[in-house]
């Protein structure tokens, strides 16, 4: 399987601050990518540092073949990335089916197909953003992120504070995406045993660096390593 990302030696931060050093990874096309870690380890920073939004300060980040370490967030999302942030931070005054059409771009991923994916969005398409619950408006933030055709969909917490059946419901459409629409995804969730379930492979972070990398099932078989990487009953992300 051809490599879509390669992060390799990068350092990153916010202003003066460094949050990440030394971080290196890859990321086949097509596959899922789990990120793991205690709070503050630099999951976040670490998704955001891909897509262009923070301060890198050595490595480099390459993406189909380029190295688009220091390109703007915009244009590493007309190559394809795209963030489903982890406020979600939707357009709350625009309707459902305008957040959509703003990001479309030409592909397979039309309103259409994101509808299908989303019933819910389609019943809800004349409603203000600010105006759904939080699950309908986690919807809708992928649903935008799609409407863009990426290769890259990059989850900071896709599932925080949702109900069980939403949650279902996202885990489903993410392994369709991956399946069905030929997208990579790397995703960060606090919920270890369901961010393994979705993933082929996971990292783990720990103080801003990478302390760990293999497959899921390989972390997922070993309780006892899991609890030392990420912490008691692997909950500490």
């Amino acid at each position: 399987m051809d490599k879509l990302l390669f992060v390799e030696a990068v350092h990153s931060g916010y202003a003066t601050v460094r949050v990440l050093h030394d971080v290196s990874f890859s990321l086949p096309a097509q596959s899922t990518l789990a990120l793991l870690g205690r709070n503050g380890v630099g999951k976040t920073t670490l998704i955001e540092t891909i897509m262009g939004l923070t301060a890198q300060t050595g490595g480099r980040i390459v993406f189909k073949g380029k190295d688009v370490s220091a390109m703007q967030p915009h244009h590493r999302n007309q190559m394809g990335m795209a963030l489903v942030p982890q406020q979600r931070e939707i357009f709350r005054s625009l309707t459902v089916e305008e957040n959509l059409k703003v990001a479309a771009r030409p592909g397979e991923w039309t309103i259409a197909r994101i509808y299908d994916f989303f019933p819910r969005l389609y019943e809800r398409r004349g409603n203000g953003g600010g105006q759904l619950s939080g699950g309908e408006q986690q919807m809708l933030a992928m649903g935008r992120a799609l409407a863009g055709n990426p290769s890259l969909l990059l989850l900071d917490e896709p599932f925080e504070g949702l109900a069980p059946v939403i949650v279902d419901l996202l885990v489903d459409a993410i392994n369709r995406i991956r399946t069905e629409g030929a997208i990579a995804s790397i995703v960060v969730e606090h919920h270890v045993d369901l961010a393994l379930e979705m993933a082929e492979t996971a990292i783990v972070l720990d103080r801003g660096g990478v302390s760990w990398g293999g497959s899921s099932r390989e972390l997922k078989a070993a309780p006892d390593l899991m609890a030392s990487l990420i912490g008691l009953g692997a909950e500490g992300a």
